[in-house]
């Protein structure tokens, strides 16, 4: 029964790569894409009302057809809307008003030390010395880029904690995406797994009504759609802008992202996911004009590194494992999801032998409860070994 699974596993993670991939690439040109709708004179929030709001129309039939899931899990559908769109989307939007959108996206890259803070002091788990370290450069790399020996180096302080709000919101967007895909829904028969496409579309519509009163569209002049913006000094439709922004940098981008949640380690997404910040400062630098000086560039790529660290780290110490089991193995008894790439299932039988059906059977009625309450969070597989790894998401959704 098992000889599939390394071909299943190994297709899974060319798949989750491929979406992983294409879900940084749009969410990276977001910001450039919105700033010059801004500073023509829309507000950030109603930037990002029109964004999640024309999105969350485009998915109403995927809403429609994922109408049972507010049935089924209305506190994740509402969690994921308030903070993995509302909040970091808001957050994100009002940061580039005041602040280059290279740099706000830089910033919110300290999302991956916050995990470590999460595993380490709210789950009271350990941390690898490597992942401690990684931590440690993310944030000498911040201080480089916000320059805080210059007075931030003139960076609006309000943008700047705009952007620390959107990288603790990616926090939760990470806990709560883990929880979509077919090997995130532990106590949940296999046949009935939360959806990334329904999940996506209703956090847009819920999303979309929490910024209702922050935004006030009825106040949008609207006739700055339907002229010219300047975008680096080029004319350049409002529109175009809009429709990218919507279809390319929401709709595509929250999609591909979520949908690639249950097929990659988090090793793997915590990589590809640091190519959108690479691609938002290249675009907003070429496109927008936004030059970072040389400090800035180096604390880039110093929270880049470390946040790579931060993600690819494992201890060797096994003593917690059984804490919190991996959701994949909950959910099917098996480590053929996220963890069949570390050899899993070899790990386990070496360590505790051929197990019997009814040994499995056991074992899956015993944790699967435990693990729909406690799932770790993408973050947390740096405090598990590599064959205890489990499906964990990409974390594509801040931008």
């Amino acid at each position: 029964m098992r000889t599939h699974a390394p071909a299943t596993a190994a297709t899974r993670r060319r798949t989750g790569l491929t979406l992983a991939l294409l879900s940084a690439c749009a969410f990276g040109g977001s910001g450039t894409a919105a700033k010059p709708l801004i500073e023509a004179g829309l507000t950030a929030m109603q930037v990002v009302w029109l964004r999640i709001a024309l999105s969350a129309l485009v998915l109403l039939p995927v809403a429609i057809q994922h109408r049972d899931l507010p049935r089924r899990h209305p506190g994740l559908l509402i969690g994921f809307g308030l903070v993995g769109v509302a909040c970091v989307q808001g957050c994100y939007f009002y940061a580039i008003s005041r602040i280059p959108v290279g740099v706000a996206l830089l910033i919110e890259y300290l999302g991956p030390a916050l995990l470590l803070g999460y595993v380490r002091f709210v789950q009271h788990r350990r941390v690898t010395r490597a992942a401690a370290v990684g931590a440690v450069v993310t944030m000498a790399g911040l201080a480089l880029v916000v320059q805080f020996w210059n007075g931030l180096g003139g960076l609006d302080p309000i943008g700047v904690a705009s952007a620390l709000a959107a990288a603790c919101g990616m926090v939760g967007y990470f806990i709560l995406s883990e929880k979509s895909g077919p090997s995130a829904t532990a106590g949940e028969e296999p046949a009935r797994p939360i959806d990334p496409m329904g999940m996506t579309a209703y956090g847009l519509i819920i999303g979309a009504i929490v910024l209702l009163p922050i935004a006030r569209p009825w106040e949008t002049h609207w006739h700055l759609l339907g002229t010219d913006v300047s975008m680096g000094g080029t004319p350049v439709p409002a529109l175009l802008l809009l429709g990218w922004v919507v279809l390319i940098a929401t709709v595509l981008a929250y999609l591909t992202g979520v949908a690639s949640v249950s097929r990659l380690s988090a090793p793997v997404a915590g990589v590809v996911a640091c190519l959108e910040a690479v691609v938002a400062t290249v675009l907003a630098w070429v496109l927008l004009g936004e030059h970072l000086v040389l400090p800035q560039i180096i604390g880039g790529l110093l929270v880049l590194a470390g946040a790579c660290v931060a993600q690819t780290s494992t201890p060797s110490d096994t003593a917690a494992v059984d804490f919190v089991a991996p959701v994949g193995e909950a959910a099917h008894g098996t480590a053929t999801h996220g963890a069949a790439t570390h050899g899993a299932a070899a790990t386990r039988e070496a360590a505790h032998g051929e197990a019997a059906p009814l040994d499995a059977a056991h074992s899956e009625s015993t944790h699967g409860d435990a693990t729909a309450d406690a799932a770790p969070v993408s973050a947390a597989v740096s405090a598990l070994p590599p064959a205890r790894q489990p499906t964990v998401p990409t974390p594509p959704a801040s931008r």
